[in-house]
């Protein structure tokens, strides 16, 4: 059976099921609704088909949830295509999305975006031909103070320049998924090079400023 999504003919699996491990996290979360309204799931039923399912949600997963939740299918299908974080297609095994908002753009996301699309030889939307990466530009990811950023599956990688780029696409390439967070070991969200506010604070055995 296949389906076509964006004009490119996706081959899709006949059947689907979540694992015995997921469908008891299914089910928790559907018992967070109350009996009716168990189609208020639908979103989280759906991001854990698509981590089972490679990163992308094939239709039999949304006949499949449609059923768990009591629903028509098409009710599954309007969801999944008007949110752009289900992917309808397979992905690459490395789901890169490039944030390209205002702070990350002032901050050099066109680098980052231009090395990644150097480096991998695929432009915006595209998966590399070994099916390693796939390359997106996506909206705010919330985490503007260390821009710029770019999200690998659910995870941040902050504070990002070409080279850094270059290095974490390398590491990728060679299996190897390198810790996240800021990339110049910035603690949190404090200044570049460490924090240099209330340093010299003194505090007495009760915990008062001295």
């Amino acid at each position: 059976m296949s389906g076509e999504h964006d004009h490119v003919v996706v081959e899709q699996p006949a059947s689907f099921e979540f694992t015995a491990e997921n469908l008891e996290r299914a089910k928790k979360v559907i018992a967070k609704y109350p009996e009716g309204r168990q189609a208020s799931a639908v979103l989280p039923l759906l991001y854990i088909a698509q981590k089972q399912h490679d990163n992308w949600v094939p239709r039999a997963a949304m006949d499949y949830i449609a059923k768990l939740l009591d629903m028509a299918p098409i009710r599954v299908y309007e969801v999944a295509t008007f949110y752009t974080m289900f992917n309808l297609k397979p992905v690459g095994k490395y789901f890169l999305q490039v944030c390209r908002t205002t702070s990350c753009w002032l901050r050099g996301s066109d680098e980052v975006t231009e090395t990644c699309k150097r480096k991998l030889g695929i432009d915006i939307g595209g998966t590399t031909p070994d099916g390693k990466f796939t390359l997106v530009e996506v909206e705010c990811l919330g985490a503007c103070v260390n821009a710029p950023v770019l999200q690998l599956h659910d995870d941040l990688y902050e504070d990002l320049n070409a080279e850094l780029t270059e290095k974490l696409l390398d590491s990728l390439a060679q299996g190897i998924v390198p810790p996240k967070g800021s990339m110049i070991d910035r603690q949190t969200s404090a200044p570049v090079g460490g924090p240099d506010t209330l340093t010299t604070l003194r505090f007495d055995g009760d915990g008062n400023a001295a």
